[in-house]
Formats: C-alpha cells, structure tokens, sequence
C-alpha cells in the first residue's frame, strides 16, 4: 500500500504509526511575542488574546507558543504598533483607532463615529473588501492584520455631571479615542488619551472630567461606576470596534502555510469568543451598577445630531487631504450604506420591538 493510500484510509493512530504525521507536528517549535495594549485585569479584552495564544498551541501540539505580554510590560500601551512594525516583537492586540495620530485610515480598521456596528464590521471585513483594503494600508507599517475581537455597540461614558446639550460640553476634558475626540473638539471638548491602567486614579483625582472605556463589566471592573454618577450611552463614536491582531509581515511569510492556517483560525475563534463574552457578561453588571446608584442618561438628539454633522464634515476633509482614508473610506461608506438599508427592514424593527416587550 502506498503513501498516499495510507493517508486515505487509516486513522490518525495509523498514519503516525505508517510515519505519515501531518507536516505541523513535523515543524521545529516557533516561540514569538505578543505586545498587548490592555491590562491584565480585563479578562475581556487582555483575555482575548490568552483565547487565541491557547488556541494556536493546541493546535499545533505546543510546537507554536505565543506568549502574551500587556500594556506597558515590552513596550508602552501605544507604542504595539512601532514595536510590530520594526519588529521588536512578532505581533501585537490593539486597538487600531489608537494610531489616529499616525493616520486617521488606522481608524477605519476599528472603527469611526457613526460607523458600522459589530456584525456589519465582520461582514465588511470577512465578506467585502475590509480585510484587502486595510491589509494594502497596513503594507506600509510592515504589519498584516487579523481581526482579534468587537465590543459591540460601546457605552457613551462616565461624567460627573449631566451632559443635556452641547453648550454643556465646552470645556469638559474627556478621554476617548482620538478620532471622537476630533469630532467633539469644536464643541469645546478638550480630548484626553489614556490608556486603560491608568483611567481610574485621572477620573478619581479630577485630571479629568469624563471618560469612556467598553461598557458596564469592563467598566465595573475597574471601578468608575464609584467616582462619577451618570453613564451616557450610546458610544455613537464606535458603534463596533473591531480590534485586531498585528503581525510582523516578514514574521508571517516565514511561517509554514499550515501555521498560518492556524493563526487565522485561531484568530478568528478569538473575534468570535469576544463579544459573545461581552453579551453574556454586560446586562449583569449594568443591572448591579443602577442598583446602586448609577444614574443612566442617553445623549440628547441635540448633542447626536450636532455630532453626526461634525463626523461628517471630518470625513469630507480627509477624502479631500489624505490618499490612504480616501482609497478606502468611499468603499466602507458604500457598504455601510448598503447594510443600513437592510437592517432597517430587519434587524432594526425586530430589535425596538422586542425590547419593548415583558419577558
């Protein structure tokens, strides 16, 4: 019986017993580094990449083992992406929308205000020409992406007095992601970035007004719910972010094609694993955070509205200014449009009228 009959018809017992194992258990033990922007006290976010660091490692019977590193351990919170692209580390889990400041097309791999939500982002990424378009973006930092997890739709904030109409957020100073901070900026927001460790003692000490981080686990978790009363929602400036493993491009091509086989799978059962923790774990904790004082508000149709026209002027101007956003911006509107027009008669009606219902 030859080979290749072998592989046809015995088991797995038999085709390591023939000397026939599968080219991944042949393969010499590859050991690579994963900066992570996130503290380990969210097992959400940080958790995320433990899913998939395990996953490749089962997969590859141990011969693959990706050791992950949080925020400020290698390297700082915001610097992942200095430290993939030069390849001071393998790869790294972030937040893309963190990197604004480098180029705002960073952002449309997480997301941007009034944007796409978290099955829309996937479907975008998966099933149109998300992943394409952003991999040619990420070309130039060395770095080919994988999506590594969604939030879903996040929460708008924690304030320490009520936020009613625009007039009231002049002056405020507020940490969110820079691309909402530019959005609010001329409302007279004073946009704050800080990473996730160190938002609880800035809130606590009044080093800032406001901040927004996930939503309730996350956000009780880290104790915010016991500095500042109200909690705004929506977080109409990531509606579902989408964050994403980096990878050393040359690290990538070195790997053999069955462990990039691996990577991605293994990446895309950590998107997965995500959000679905999110669902599970956030009625809870935004139950227990109103049960003892947290006052819910949502943003007046006012301060939406006011915001909306603001995004869409920015997105104007950088299809004017920047070549990169413009090359894929007309594209993600488009889809945007296209799965809006859809949700509409589906999604949409279905979710308001359920909510309304008694259970």
């Amino acid at each position: 019986m030859d080979r290749r009959s072998i592989l046809k018809h015995a088991g797995i017992a038999g085709v390591l017993a023939a000397g026939a194992a599968p080219a991944v258990h042949a393969q010499a033990t590859i050991r690579w580094r994963l900066a992570s922007s996130f503290p380990k006290s969210l097992d959400t976010i940080y958790g995320t990449a433990e899913v998939f660091s395990k996953k490749v490692s089962e997969a590859t019977g141990g011969k693959f083992q990706i050791s992950v590193h949080a925020g400020g351990e290698l390297m700082p919170a915001f610097g992942v992406v200095d430290g993939v692209q030069s390849a001071a580390v393998e790869m790294a889990h972030t937040a893309p929308y963190y990197f604004y400041g480098k180029d705002p097309t960073f952002c449309l791999g997480c997301a941007v205000p009034f944007g796409l939500n978290s099955r829309q982002m996937s479907a975008w990424m998966y099933e149109g020409n998300g992943l394409k378009l952003m991999r040619e973006f990420y070309a130039g930092y060395n770095i080919i992406n994988l999506p590594g997890g969604n939030t879903g739709a996040q929460m708008g904030g924690w304030f320490r007095k009520e936020i009613k109409s625009v007039a009231d957020l002049k002056g405020l100073k507020f940490r969110t992601n820079p691309f909402a901070g530019k959005v609010l900026e001329p409302f007279g927001v004073i946009p704050q970035s800080i990473p996730g460790a160190d938002l609880y003692p800035a809130l606590e000490k009044g080093t800032i007004d406001a901040l927004e981080w996930v939503g309730p686990y996350d956000d009780q978790k880290l104790g915010f719910n016991k500095v500042a009363p109200f909690y705004y929602y929506p977080g109409w400036w990531e509606g579902g972010p989408q964050l994403d493993f980096y990878i050393n491009n040359k690290a990538w091509e070195a790997l053999p094609a069955e462990y990039k086989s691996i990577v991605e799978a293994a990446a895309s059962h950590a998107h997965i694993t995500m959000q679905a923790k999110y669902d599970v774990k956030n009625p809870t904790a935004l139950k227990q955070m109103v049960g003892t004082g947290t006052k819910l508000r949502p943003f007046s149709n006012e301060i939406m509205a006011a915001a909306f026209k603001s995004a869409q002027q920015i997105y104007s101007d950088l299809n004017n200014s920047n070549p990169a956003w413009k090359k894929i911006y007309p594209d993600y509107s488009k889809f945007l449009a296209e799965q809006n027009s859809w949700f509409r008669f589906s999604e949409g009606l279905f979710d308001r009228f359920m909510q309304q219902q008694k259970l």
